[in-house]
């Protein structure tokens, strides 16, 4: 399942190639309570159809009507919103919030589909764009930061979607697929087990038909990936996480007690692990929130995973699609 962003993105490709015009709209800035974070992205047609969101709703229709009007900005720029009180309530903006806009008239739609093709082969991609010609350069970088303006270029990031590897098709690992999903991870699932995999009924999810050990070496884990373990067999966990822990994963997990866990740490240092590597599993897997059920467990591993992954985007300025996305 892809991301709500390359969504927008995509369509913003179809309406350019279909003959249309568009802006897209990309939240550089926010102060106070502002509803979206820094990179959330809108695309308005100039009909007033739009896709995305830069804010609760209202922002969003003021800028779908100075579309139908042709009200909006001919060249790159930036706007605000929410600076006084009597905007910030007309624009639903919570009290003492602010927000800055970069636009962007669009007419082709070339450079958006090189971006989306870089963004498939898991590359970080800095946009840049020129306020004074409207020039776009593209280039592969390492991680920089948020959206920001730099003289006279505004500067924005994609990097890959978030994917989440499941070991497991049982009931758990079908919510946890189904809830992943809405959270924008791009879902895969592995489970050797054909009696499991016959019972799995969750679309949108990509099947890895390997040994679980296997299938972790075959996807590459980067710092946009996590891995979860949730079959509750050792002979299965352990095959994934003895690749997951040495790997580039942003997250490891393993479903299993507490005495289970110091267990499998155990047989973990059976094989080449160091201490360290060891060390970054998270088992007993997710928050402790007294979960019990399939549904409140699934809550539970992805509220810590949120967590982690708020982690790692402050220390090492990690750049999703989703989060730091730019027109």
């Amino acid at each position: 399942m892809k991301s709500l962003d390359w969504e927008v993105l995509s369509r913003a490709v179809e309406w350019l190639d279909s003959g249309y015009k568009a802006h897209l709209f990309t939240v550089m800035h926010t102060w106070g309570s502002a509803p979206r974070l820094p990179g959330a992205l809108l695309v308005v047609r100039e009909d007033g159809h739009l896709i995305g969101s830069v804010s609760g709703g209202c922002i969003e229709d003021d800028l779908a009507d100075k579309a139908r009007h042709q009200e909006l900005p001919l060249s790159a720029t930036v706007l605000e919103y929410g600076v006084s009180n009597d905007e910030a309530h007309r624009f639903g903006i919570p009290c003492g919030g602010r927000l800055q806009i970069f636009v962007e008239p669009l007419n082709d739609s070339a450079h958006l589909s090189l971006l989306l093709q870089s963004i498939e082969q898991r590359k970080l991609i800095k946009r840049s764009v020129s306020l004074g010609t409207g020039q776009v350069k593209i280039n592969q970088v390492l991680p920089e930061g948020p959206p920001r303006i730099d003289g006279d270029w505004f500067h924005s990031y994609f990097g890959p979607q978030w994917r989440l590897l499941i070991i497991g098709a049982n009931q758990l690992g079908s919510v946890l697929a189904s809830m992943a999903q809405v959270l924008d991870f791009d879902v895969l699932i592995c489970d050797p087990r054909a009696d499991i995999r016959a019972e799995w009924h969750v679309e949108g999810v990509e099947w890895i038909y390997e040994m679980p050990d296997d299938a972790v070496v075959e996807i590459n884990p980067d710092a946009y990936t996590a891995i979860v373990a949730v079959t509750h067999d050792p002979k299965l966990d352990d095959m994934a996480l003895l690749e997951a822990l040495k790997s580039n994963a942003f997250y490891v997990g393993a479903l299993g007690s507490i005495k289970n866990q110091v267990k499998r740490r155990e047989r973990m240092r059976m094989f080449d692990l160091t201490e360290s590597e060891i060390a970054t599993l998270h088992g007993p897997v997710g928050l402790s929130i007294g979960s019990r059920t399939p549904a409140e467990i699934a809550i539970a591993i992805l509220a810590e995973l949120i967590q982690v992954r708020a982690q790692q985007l402050k220390a090492n300025a990690i750049n999703p699609i989703y989060e730091y996305c730019a027109a």
